[in-house]
């Protein structure tokens, strides 16, 4: 069979779109094989502007007693709940990723540890939808006592029709591969036997988890958000023959 006249429902199968929270999925299409295959690789990939980010935020105190801690760290999360919520974050958009309270040890030679205090820490996961605020976000997050950062991390809120021109791009790529290997033997692509697919969003590197000491300055947090990239791969198994 020529490429050109691949099934067509096979190709559409290809085009399927994948849901939101899929990261790495696995599509198997298989065909029983019955000359000589030829197994390609190919990648397509797509670019777009993000449209939400995703940032930690954390309450991280210390004090004498495991009471103290904990009270203090709470006090300053309120504070920092009420702030998102100042600056137009809704409550489906804050959800506590982490609460932990461990104690600190002092350390001397020949000596077992000594606990000398207690160490609370409460973080939240913030999704910005318009990024256009997200410099004034942060900013009101730090103000009311947050210490930690983490992020941003930027996404697509609906990815299906980004993957599925990934997916056709690679699908293109691997029909070329398939076309000169057979050509460079003197046959031809007779069909697809089988095709694997993993797909995956890579965003430009965001900051790690840091403090946050500094005065704050009038002017917002500036965010460059870039574009993120998703990608799809596949692997194809294409039947030769005269």
């Amino acid at each position: 069979m020529s490429l050109r006249t691949l099934p067509l429902a096979l190709l559409l199968a290809i085009a399927t779109p994948m849901t939101v929270s899929a990261q790495k999925v696995s599509h198997t299409v298989v065909a029983a094989a019955q000359g000589t295959t030829l197994t390609v690789s190919a990648t397509g990939e797509t670019s777009r502007t993000p449209d939400f980010a995703s940032v930690g935020a954390g309450v991280v105190t210390q004090a004498d007693t495991v009471d103290a801690a904990m009270r203090d760290n709470a006090a300053r999360m309120n504070q920092v709940l009420a702030a998102l919520r100042n600056a137009g974050i809704a409550e489906r958009d804050v959800q506590t990723s982490r609460v932990s309270l461990a104690p600190q040890y002092r350390y001397e030679q020949n000596q077992a540890p000594a606990i000398v205090g207690y160490q609370a820490n409460n973080s939240v996961s913030v999704k910005v939808r318009d990024l256009a605020r997200l410099g004034r976000v942060l900013d009101a997050l730090i103000a009311p006592g947050a210490n930690q950062i983490n992020g941003p991390d930027f996404g697509i809120e609906h990815p299906e029709a980004a993957y599925a021109e990934a997916r056709r791009e690679a699908v293109r790529k691997a029909l070329t591969q398939a076309q000169t290997y057979a050509d460079a033997l003197g046959v031809k692509v007779r069909r697809i036997v089988r095709i694997n697919e993993s797909s995956a969003g890579t965003n430009q590197p965001m900051p790690r988890m840091r403090a946050m000491a500094a005065p704050i300055a009038d002017a917002a947090t500036p965010i460059a958000s870039g574009e993120t990239t998703l990608s799809v791969q596949i692997e194809v198994e294409f039947e030769l023959g005269d």
